[in-house]
Order: structure tokens, then C-alpha cells, then sequence
């Protein structure tokens, strides 16, 4: 392995560069030439990504180079010959119905690890982060935008559906009926909605953004490790719990806290 700056470069191939300094890990598109648009080339080195994480990193930040964070799915992808070496979408949709849904969740792949219990992922996001752009960022657990940030779910417009992770985290941020009109509608949403509506944590001015999500990382490294993983898993549990058995689960989450913290812990 190289290094970059003060980061241990671990790959990068396909658009896609993972570093890591002490517990952050950076991925980072980088096909700025094409606004880090997606192939499954690309969802195939954020897999990796995911996998290749070495166990000390605690905080993930996602961010694209150049003026857009993602601008959705290359649209080779939408023509006869698609991308060399892979199924066209025309090939996919005359596939059977379980090849299709093995592809679509191949795909997806690249878009479920970001929530993983024992990390906090932050996407950065500047410029355009549309369709898979957008359902990218979604997929993490924070968002730190900018101000030149345009959010939109186009797939609609294209005669598809968001089918990338994207659908369940905007339901849970913005709620069923904003999430339906800026699907359905296909419309941009700036950075001051998308801090209002709770899209984004936080958003600032694009020359603040690597800082801003700095400071973030650092904020949520300054607390035990197995205390944020347990906070997370409360937080995303909650929502499938009734009341009583949220509370049940706290109880349960803190009883092993204090059993750790006293040196009783299995």
C-alpha cells in the first residue's frame, strides 16, 4: 500500500479510492469528468470498499471529487450496448424474473453497508447528487451538504423507480407524502429544504464543507466506541418498537453498559 498525504491508500480502480487515516476512512468518487456518474463497475468497488475496511475505523465520509458529488447513473447505461462486459438493461429486462432481482440486489449491495451498526458514515455532498446520486447519500447515516447542494430522484421520470436503498431512508427523513412528491415529481431540492425537511445534519458554504464534515468526524469520535454502537442500534431499531419496547431495549442497552464499564462485561 501507498500513502496519500497522511492516509494509507487501500484501492482505487473503477472510480472509486478508499483511504484511511486512524479510525476515518474516506471513499471517494472520482470521475469528476462525468460528474461521478454510477456504473456497476462503481457499485462494484464500493462493495469492496465496504469490505475492505480495517477494523480500527469507526467513521466513514463519502464525498466526489470535483464540482458534483454524483450525477446518478451513467446514461450509457440506457443504450443497446451499455457498458463493456455487461448485461444492457434491454439484455436484464429479457432475463427472468430471479436473474433480474439477483442483478437489481447485487447492485444494491453497494448501497446497504454504509449503515452498519459498528461505523457512522457521512456522506459530503456538494453540487448535483441526483437518482443514484441522491439514493448514495441517502444510504448514509448523515448527510453535510453544501450550499450549491441539488438533490432530485429522477428515476421516475425515466419510466423506473428508485431501487437502490434510496426509498426507505427519504420515507423515514422527510415522511410518506414529500417523499411521493419529490419522487413523483422528479423536482430539486436545494440545500436550505434539505436542511429544514432534515435531508441534511448540516449545510454550509461549499469552501466549509471539508471542514464541517472534519469537525463532524472528530465530534463523534470523541465518545466511546461501544457506546455509539449501541446508540445506533437504539436509534434504528426504534421505529419497528412500540413504545414499552423501546423502552425494554434501553433498559437492556444500558444494563450492558454499566456492565462494561464496571469490568463485568462477558
Amino acid at each position: 500500500m501507498t500513502t496519500l498525504d497522511d492516509s494509507e491508500l487501500v484501492f482505487d480502480k473503477d472510480g472509486v479510492r478508499l483511504t484511511v487515516e486512524d479510525a476515518v476512512a474516506t471513499v471517494t468518487l472520482t470521475n469528476p469528468a462525468k460528474r461521478n456518474a454510477q456504473s456497476p463497475a462503481l457499485w462494484r468497488a464500493l462493495t469492496e470498499a465496504g469490505r475492505s475496511l480495517p477494523g480500527s475505523v469507526r467513521v466513514v465520509v463519502l464525498r466526489g471529487e470535483g464540482k458534483s458529488f454524483s450525477a446518478g447513473l451513467d446514461r450509457q447505461a440506457f443504450t443497446p450496448e451499455g457498458f463493456d462486459g455487461e448485461p444492457s438493461f434491454l439484455e436484464m429486462a429479457r432475463g427472468s424474473e430471479e436473474d433480474l432481482d439477483a442483478i437489481i440486489a447485487e447492485y444494491q449491495e453497494a448501497f446497504t453497508w454504509w449503515r452498519r451498526s459498528d461505523l457512522v458514515s457521512i456522506a459530503a455532498v456538494q453540487g448535483h447528487a441526483i437518482g443514484a446520486g441522491f439514493q448514495l447519500a441517502l444510504a448514509c447515516d448523515l448527510r453535510v451538504v453544501a450550499d450549491d447542494v441539488q438533490f432530485a430522484m429522477r428515476e421516475t421520470s425515466l419510466g423506473l423507480v428508485p431501487d437502490l436503498t434510496g426509498t426507505y431512508p427519504l420515507v423515514s427523513l422527510v415522511g410518506y407524502a414529500r417523499a411521493l412528491e419529490i419522487c413523483a415529481t422528479g423536482r430539486f431540492v436545494h440545500a436550505e429544504e434539505a436542511e429544514r425537511t432534515g435531508l441534511a445534519n448540516i449545510a454550509v458554504p461549499v469552501a466549509e464543507l471539508d471542514a464541517a464534515v472534519r469537525d463532524l468526524s472528530a465530534a463523534l469520535l470523541a465518545a466511546p466506541r461501544s457506546a455509539v454502537i449501541e446508540t445506533k442500534a437504539l436509534l434504528q431499531g426504534a421505529s419497528g418498537r412500540s413504545y414499552e419496547e423501546q423502552r425494554t431495549a434501553e433498559r437492556t442497552a444500558q444494563a450492558r453498559r454499566l456492565r462494561d464499564l464496571a469490568g463485568l462485561g462477558d
